[in-house]
């Protein structure tokens, strides 16, 4: 049994949809962190950054319960542990992992900032809210010039990479869609469109149910 410590964030929502990609039984443990749940000593055992989403693995492939924090390395664990959404070598594994980790170091913190500086910020700091909304357009460019050219964002198959994407670029469309500008993207929006009538993806959206 997989226990998911999550909230109802786009970062937590890669674990859930993966989840549920992937078909492992699970249990959910909601971590509000508009409460600051995730400080709270027990979680810090799972998750040393304090950050959602983290696992606890009771059934690792061998030895004692493993923890994983980081949404990266959960999506990763999580298809090793399954022989799924991820090439175990080859050029689709290497596309997999750079569009993973092009995700998490760039289109998911640039996004998140942008909507603490425009919507949630006390104080709106138009600077701020200029530089995270360029770098996130800019990013967004970057992912529709690859959708042009291929299927899914590691290339002909769906894999870990576009469940790393998903919920950013989904909420790059309806939470902060106005402050970014209504830049017509057809390519992501094809995407996106596909990614999310997956049943799997629906489901994960969900999760946890608060």
């Amino acid at each position: 049994m997989i226990t998911l410590y999550t909230w109802t964030t786009p970062n937590g929502r890669k674990a859930s949809i993966m989840l549920e990609e992937v078909g492992l039984p699970y249990e959910v443990r909601p971590v509000n962190i508009g409460a600051d749940e995730q400080f709270a000593p027990e979680f810090l055992k799972v998750s040393p950054n304090n950050k959602i989403p983290a696992i606890v693995d009771d059934a690792p492939q061998e030895g004692n319960p493993v923890s994983v924090f980081e949404s990266g390395a959960i999506l990763q664990y999580l298809a090793e542990k399954t022989g799924r959404l991820l090439a175990p070598s080859g050029p689709a594994r290497v596309a997999a992992l750079e569009w993973t980790y092009w995700q998490v170091g760039g289109l998911g913190p640039m996004l998140g900032q942008l909507g603490y500086f425009a919507h949630r910020a006390p104080d709106k700091h138009e600077p701020s809210i200029a530089r995270f909304r360029d770098e996130g357009n800019r990013l967004l460019d970057v992912m529709e010039r690859r959708l042009g050219e291929a299927e899914y964002l590691a290339g002909a198959d769906y894999s870990i990479a576009d469940i790393a994407c998903y919920a950013w670029a989904s909420a790059s469309q309806r939470m902060l869609r106005a402050t970014l500008g209504a830049t017509e993207r057809p390519g992501v929006a094809r995407w996106l469109e596909a990614v999310g009538a997956r049943p799997a993806v629906q489901r994960g959206m969900e999760v946890p149910k608060v």
